[in-house]
């Protein structure tokens, strides 16, 4: 695919590590950049002065957010502003937006990120609820728009939008012109979805993407056993890209037809190689070998 960004999420690193040694870390691996957020007294203009001095571009942050929480919308419509205008200093023509939730209680008692990935009827966001989160991610694409921002939403298991079902309901409410698709292959897969059929289902609107791998047999034995989110980590949900159940070459040839330019995004929430480094560059080595 020409005009790809690939970037690393910083993630996988553990959480005592300075920035800067993630950053050199992940150039080092031959990423070309990283996802960027606002620092807390620090301008835009020193964020990408920050990543350029590693030879990274700074690529595509998050808004994650209480959505169908209408005493929320003043403040969520704030902080998309402040991002989108980040974005746009840094170079940036998207954002992830996505559901917060996982603490959210269900209908059947259990909150949401005890039912990862094996979501239930009852465990969905009330159909009111649901039409206040389309409503605003609405007003959250307009705003991001005028900066030349696209909001993309992201999917995610362990929140309130999770399954397929989920997304093409909370989607059907969204105009697709304010509103366009972050999608995140590994939780696609481990909410049960197929994400190769999503991606050819939704091509138009994909802007950007989080590249994840899970092992199948991981998330088939969280959904006999019933496990929470934390306990699929702890038995080693994640795998470096090409060694799980994702097809990517399948995406990838998805989104070449669909002339996609934007930046794809490694994540590997928690590694079983020895270092952050060393899963970082096993799914690099991956991916050039798929010619990207």
């Amino acid at each position: 695919m020409k005009h790809v960004l690939v970037g690393c999420g910083q993630i996988t690193w553990p959480r005592n590590l300075s920035e800067e040694q993630v950053l050199a870390e992940i150039a080092a691996a031959g990423y070309a950049g990283a996802p960027a957020s606002p620092r807390p007294a620090e301008s835009a203009e020193a964020a990408l002065a920050r990543f350029q001095r590693f030879g990274l571009r700074p690529a595509p942050g998050y808004l994650g957010a209480e959505f169908w929480k209408p005493e929320q919308r003043d403040a969520i419509l704030g902080r998309a502003a402040d991002l989108a205008r980040f974005a746009r200093i840094i170079g940036c023509d998207a954002l992830y937006v996505a559901p917060a939730g996982f603490d959210y209680v269900t209908r059947s008692g259990r909150t949401r990120s005890q039912t990862s990935g094996h979501v239930t009827a009852d465990d969905g966001l009330t159909d009111e609820e649901l039409r206040h989160f389309g409503a605003l991610l609405n007003e959250v694409g307009a705003i991001t728009l005028r900066e030349g921002v696209r909001s993309c939403f992201h999917n995610h298991v362990g929140a309130v939008i999770e399954t397929r079902e989920e997304i093409d309901r909370l989607l059907a409410l969204t105009d697709p012109e304010l509103v366009f698709l972050g999608p995140d292959t590994g939780h696609l897969a481990w909410a049960g979805a197929d994400p190769v059929a999503f991606c050819r289902d939704y091509a138009p609107r994909i802007k950007t993407m989080h590249l994840k791998d899970i092992n199948s047999a991981v998330a088939a034995q969280g959904r006999a056993e019933q496990w929470g989110y934390a306990e699929c980590q702890q038995h080693g949900i994640w795998t470096e890209l090409g060694q799980g159940a994702v097809d990517f070459p399948a995406i990838f040839e998805i989104l070449n037809t669909a002339g996609f330019t934007g930046w794809l995004i490694v994540e590997t929430d928690v590694t079983q190689l020895p270092t952050a480094l060393e899963s970082a560059r096993v799914s690099r080595a991956y991916l050039a070998s798929q010619g990207l």
